[in-house]
């Protein structure tokens, strides 16, 4: 197994949206789990295309984190 970054999004109308980090791999669907399992189908997808063109996988990323900031006392999170 490989784990590749994916990047989630919460839609204004509630729906969700998912997109690897690395290479050109989208979804969309109604709740979180719907689109996580949608982007898992796009990604193996993009990578057999890959795979049966004899293309190298790409690379897997570590350059995605979370940051921690600090919120101004005005602001409510």
């Amino acid at each position: 197994m490989i784990a590749y970054a994916v990047i989630y999004e919460r839609a204004d109308d509630g729906s969700w949206h998912a997109r690897a980090a690395e290479f050109p791999a989208y979804s969309c669907a109604d709740t979180r789990a719907e689109v996580e399992q949608e982007i898992r189908a796009s990604i193996e997808l993009y990578l057999e295309g890959l795979a049966e063109a004899g293309r190298e996988l790409p690379p897997t990323s570590d350059d995605v984190g979370i940051v921690t900031v600090d919120v101004p006392s005005a602001v409510t999170p």
